[in-house]
């Protein structure tokens, strides 16, 4: 969707590179949300860890750092703003508002 209406994006492996601490702290700042905003809570690690989604936001920040796929995606980032790209329209959104 990106690519079909010409906005230049850098895409992030993110289990490959998965976010820092630091960083998804900057992102949910951003994003004006707490860890349980973006919290899959359908994701395979969220059983496995037995999560119940009422852990502090330092804890569920930390398992987010270690288990990436605990956190919403797509997330894009332009400089001072974030959106989650659910539903995806919002990527745009946050796009043609740079």
């Amino acid at each position: 969707m990106l690519n079909a209406n010409d906005v230049p994006f850098r895409y992030r492996e993110y289990t490959q590179e998965p976010l820092t601490e630091d960083e998804l702290r900057r992102v949910l700042r951003l994003l004006g949300v707490g860890p349980r905003a973006v919290l899959r809570r359908r994701d395979r690690a969220y059983k496995e860890l037995g999560l119940s989604g009422r852990e502090d936001d330092d804890i569920l920040i930390a398992h987010m750092v270690s288990h990436p796929t605990l956190l919403q995606r797509p997330i894009g980032v332009i400089g001072e703003r974030a959106a989650v790209g659910r539903p995806p329209a919002k990527l745009l959104g946050l796009a043609s508002d740079a």
